[in-house]
């Protein structure tokens, strides 16, 4: 699995020259409608096992919950699947309001 820092995923979703990532939310939905990151997909962890195979397992996917931990595990479950190109995002939402959007809401 790969790790990505909010900056960084910033600038990938900025890129036209990279493909599109998934980026699925894997929080509860009060946590996604607190803040979400523009065109997230929400599909709760506990959701996952049921729900994977909606996925495109030939799109990039980019796992995120509020701090990391949720979405690694989510992104280790997504590899064992099959996945060959998850990523997961380094310190989560939280990180992201913190180092990309500032005025993005805390919880």
């Amino acid at each position: 699995m790969e790790h990505i820092t909010a900056p960084e995923l910033a600038a990938w979703i900025a890129d036209p020259d990279r493909p599109t990532p998934l980026l699925l939310d894997v929080r509860e939905p009060w946590e996604f409608e607190t803040c979400r990151i523009e065109a997230a997909q929400l599909m709760p962890m506990n959701t996952i096992p049921g729900r994977f195979s909606e996925l495109d397992e030939e799109q990039p996917v980019v796992c995120i919950c509020h701090h990391g931990a949720r979405s690694m595990q989510v992104a280790a479950f997504l590899e064992r699947q099959g996945f060959a190109n998850v990523t997961n995002l380094t310190g989560g939402i939280h990180a992201w309001a913190k180092q990309v959007d500032p005025a993005m809401p805390t919880y």
